[in-house]
């Protein structure tokens, strides 16, 4: 290293020679990720050392409930309990899949339970009247729902979020053409409504500036309102009468079925990791070796498979009738997972998301439209609440008038962050809120198994684990700023 005759330092010809792009190149090359499984395990080990155990602590935990529930109740390992138990944590998957999407923004929904009763109320309420919601809500109820539901429509436009903009217009159509007496297009509204809910929320959030705590605690108040308003105080809105809603969470895929949908699933896993592997590696791009794909694919092969081979035994404690089959809530899950996955970690707007929740200044400053990905992330987690609704009003074979109210939205929070996803924005992944939700589901479960024992141990663990999670949370975004 030189100097020149203002003192400043000047690179020698060497050291320009070795930033030409083949030096370049060949340095990034060299950073092309781990080459096989053990250097993988050295680096995933080294990230948990750190501070980023992601779902392993959820992992070891649904472990511990398992051994702890095995040995108090010979029921918790049967079969019938292991459907049962995937059934119920179904709609907190849900409901936790949507609220991942507002947690890596940095903020809360605490209206996702309620909102989605209001649109649970709206699917019950149009098959039970032929689609025609005027005639069950009023007029002047009606008119102003779907005046709001126009304005959203614009809110959306306006920031062009097109498809919410469709999903909620299409949903008007719906509505206003006494449609809904249809069940797909039933559970189409549900989920416009969720939409119509979450533009809004956006908006005072995003747009306005209004606190996501103040407004979606006001909204959580607000949703119960309208539901009362909707529903009344007297007996919940039936949905048991009809096949395709009613068989979401108590109908059973046939067992060849869910083994082909199983085989193709593990199939295309496979077969797209592989490539993905493959080709950036022939790019010299950061990979995971083909070995630890291989490995991967393989314990997620074998516990799924088991999990269909449990599900597709004959459960019924009777001569008279099987039952045996994957509940068909499990597809649901599993399908919104996997579009979700692909959605955050497969897109621009997945990389835009994460980026607005690592920092916002440093997102606008690359020129990404931060309130516009803001307002989508509510947006998200609102729909996901009426898909949820739905899975919800299945489960209980009608739309009570407190629906939601009570600890859904607190499960669906607690499922992302005992699966991994922080409180704090930037980090999570849709799989957290599946695993939380086991989690979660698993506590009720299996100490209602348990004889004599009260019901406040149920609120009691669950809070206990919930702290456990955040606590965790807070304190590996700690370790490495004090590092």
């Amino acid at each position: 290293m030189t100097t020149d005759n203002k003192g400043y330092s000047v690179a020698s010809d060497a050291a320009v020679l070795e930033t030409t792009p083949e030096a370049e190149a060949a340095a990034f090359a060299a950073d092309s990720g781990p080459k096989n499984v053990l250097e993988a395990f050295r680096a995933y080990w080294a990230r948990v050392r750190g501070g980023e155990g992601g779902a392993l602590p959820a992992i070891i935990g649904a472990i511990v409930l398992v051994i702890i529930f095995a040995n108090t109740s010979d029921v918790f390992l049967s079969k019938g309990n292991f459907a049962n138990l995937l059934q119920q944590a179904a709609q907190i998957s849900v409901l936790g899949m949507g609220m991942v999407f507002v947690l890596l923004i940095g903020e809360i929904d605490l209206s996702a339970g309620t909102a989605g009763g209001v649109c649970a109320a709206g699917l019950a309420l149009a098959l039970n009247n032929d689609g025609n919601l005027q005639s069950s809500l009023g007029t002047g109820v009606f008119v102003v729902l779907m005046a709001i539901m126009a304005v959203t429509v614009v809110l959306a436009a306006l920031s062009k979020l097109w498809i919410p903009a469709v999903i909620v217009a299409l949903g008007i159509v719906i509505a206003v053409g006494h449609l809904g007496s249809t069940q797909l297009l039933a559970m189409f509204l549900s989920v416009a409504v969720g939409t119509s809910i979450g533009t809004l929320i956006g908006f005072l959030v995003a747009r306005i500036g209004i606190p996501s705590f103040i407004v979606t605690l006001a909204l959580f108040l607000a949703w119960q309102g309208v539901l009362l308003k909707f529903i009344g105080t007297g007996a919940a809105i039936p949905t048991r009468n009809f096949d395709l809603v009613d068989k979401i969470e108590n109908g059973y895929m046939p067992v060849v079925f869910a083994w082909a949908v199983w085989a193709l699933a593990m199939l295309a896993y496979l077969g797209i990791t592989a490539y993905r592997s493959i080709s950036r590696r022939r790019s010299d791009l950061s990979a995971e070796p083909l070995d630890l794909v291989f490995v991967r694919a393989g314990a997620i092969a074998a516990v799924t498979g088991l999990a269909v081979f449990v599900l597709n035994q004959d459960r019924s404690r009777t001569v008279f009738a099987k039952i045996q089959g994957v509940p068909w809530a499990v597809l649901v899950v599993a399908i919104v997972f996997v579009f979700w996955t692909f959605i955050l970690t497969r897109t621009q707007y997945g990389r835009f998301l994460y980026a607005v929740g690592g920092s916002r200044q440093a997102a606008r400053r690359a020129g990404i439209d931060v309130v516009r990905i803001r307002m989508s992330a509510f947006i998200i987690c609102s729909g996901m609440a009426g898909l949820a609704g739905i899975i919800g009003a299945s489960y209980l074979g009608g739309v009570p008038s407190d629906f939601g109210k009570n600890t859904d939205v607190l499960y669906a929070v607690g499922a992302a962050v005992i699966g991994g996803t922080s409180l704090f924005g930037g980090r999570g992944k849709v799989r957290d809120a599946v695993i939380g939700a086991i989690v979660i589901a698993m506590i009720p479960n299996g100490l209602n198994l348990i004889k004599n024992i009260s019901s406040a141990y149920v609120f009691l663990v669950t809070g206990l684990v919930l702290l456990v999670a955040a606590g965790a949370d807070a304190l590996s975004r700690r370790r490495p700023a004090e590092d």
